[in-house]
């Protein structure tokens, strides 16, 4: 029997707290007219004080379970791709696992720049298909605000925060993910990149004061990779599902730049209308940027059932990577208001599960100390 890999859910946080072009200009010299001009972005979003990866990954998450009608006991995966989780360890994803209670799924990061929701997607989609999992929930989620330098023009007019989420689902019927395509090229590792707070250069003064806990980008390398990368892959993974261009419903590229998006939809002479883009109003959000424009291209009416969604990204690495889609879900009608504060009080249960695990711990904790002390003796 053929399996494949269905998106049957999907979800989307943005923070409220909203910063404008006209914000920027009283924090660094520019303009809303050169930063539209330039990049296409009208505002991002922040996240709020209490708000990070974690508590943005859960949003979208709870919302993609809904739309799947799905439990969390019922996932089998979660991957979680950002490149500024709570901790370098744990990972997101456990955390994650753990205030959802999804107490039979297995969780881990993953770190492929703006790339990395493609990167997780044909991960999860391959394990499904090979007959490892059954279910899969894949998040982009960042929290670029807190390291993005806000004296740095170059980088302070282009990246906000945010997450977004699918449920995968194995079924029979021909569909779902049908081709992925990664590429990564680390000679480019320095074109985009965070210089310290790893192993080569752990936090202190030195690289506090000299600002290397922000982005740093050679924007002009990163647009040329960028402007040639996109619609090679865009072809490429069109090719291996076998179809050609002109079977494209919608094309949901990475929200870089708008004159990248612009130069691949020339290049690919897609007719006008297939594209989504969501930039002016989020900016760059790194690996959340592709499913927060899916969920909200499915939200609003923009992908039917048949059609064929073609998902792009490129970014730190450097790193690639593509995805054919054919879409084989309605949106589901809301549930009954009963149903749905039933399905919210799972997420106050689970926290109280994690508490008693913790006190259980905790509890086991002092009887082996007890143990250990009596050897002694």
């Amino acid at each position: 029997m053929t399996r494949y890999a269905h998106v049957v859910g999907w979800g989307s946080y943005a923070p409220p707290q909203v910063l404008t072009n006209a914000d920027l200009e009283r924090m660094v010299d520019t303009s809303d007219e050169w930063i539209r001009t330039r990049t296409g972005i009208c505002e991002r979003r922040l996240a709020g004080e209490g708000e990070t990866t974690v508590s943005m990954s859960l949003q979208a998450a709870r919302r993609a379970l809904e739309v799947a009608g799905l439990r969390p006991a019922q996932l089998d995966l979660i991957i979680i791709s950002t490149v500024t989780p709570d901790h370098a360890f744990p990972a997101t994803a456990c955390l994650v696992q753990d205030a959802l209670g999804a107490s039979h799924a297995a969780a881990f990061d993953l770190s492929a720049g703006c790339s990395g929701f493609i990167y997780g997607l044909s991960i999860a989609a391959h394990l499904l298909s090979a007959g490892a999992y059954q279910t899969a929930l894949v998040v982009g989620a960042e929290t670029l605000s807190r390291i993005t330098d806000w004296s740095d023009r170059a980088t302070a007019v282009l990246f906000g925060d945010g997450a977004g989420a699918v449920v995968l689902e194995v079924g029979e019927n021909e569909g779902g993910v049908l081709s992925t395509l990664l590429g990564a090229d680390g000679s480019g590792g320095d074109l985009l990149r965070l210089p310290a707070g790893g192993s080569k250069a752990p936090p202190s003064h030195r690289t506090v004061a000299e600002r290397q806990h922000f982005i740093q980008m050679k924007g002009r390398e990163v647009f040329r990779f960028a402007v040639k990368k996109l619609p090679e892959i865009t072809r490429e993974v069109v090719e291996r599902a076998g179809l050609s261009l002109g079977d494209v419903s919608l094309l949901i590229p990475h929200q870089a730049n708008q004159r990248i998006i612009d130069a691949a939809v020339r290049t690919l002479d897609l007719p006008p209308g297939t594209v989504y883009t969501n930039l002016e109003r989020y900016g760059n959000t790194s690996s959340a940027s592709i499913p927060i424009a899916l969920s909200e291209a499915a939200e609003a009416g923009r992908i039917h059932p048949g059609d064929l969604v073609v998902c792009a990204g490129f970014g730190a690495g450097l790193t690639w990577g593509a995805a054919a889609i054919r879409w084989s879900r309605p949106h589901p009608a809301p549930p009954p208001r009963w149903l749905q504060f039933l399905r919210r009080m799972r997420y106050p249960l689970a926290a109280a599960r994690s508490a008693l695990r913790r006190l259980l711990r905790w509890l086991t904790s002092l009887g082996v100390r007890d143990y250990l002390d009596g050897e002694k003796r």
